[in-house]
């Protein structure tokens, strides 16, 4: 009876070891989360300053249909 109680305190300072070391964890993974948050913020506004960028450069290129006269077409050889 004295192995059981012995069996089962044994089992219990496992599981309390067990539980900081999950704790520990957790706050390391938090911590590691909250990391990777703030740096996918930084790169959601990068992108979206190079979307701007890239907008704003779309926006200066003229339009091929309105500064460009249209190219005729060669004519077909074998009519001649």
């Amino acid at each position: 009876m004295i192995s059981d109680f012995q069996e089962l305190s044994d089992k219990i300072d496992q599981l309390a070891e067990m539980t900081v070391a999950l704790r520990r964890e957790n706050a390391q993974l938090r911590q590691a989360n909250a990391a990777l948050v703030v740096e996918n913020m930084g790169y959601q506004r990068r992108l979206s300053e190079a979307s701007t960028r890239v907008e704003a450069l779309l926006e200066q290129i003229p339009s091929l249909d309105a500064d460009t006269p249209e190219e005729k077409q060669p004519e077909n050889e074998d009519a001649r």
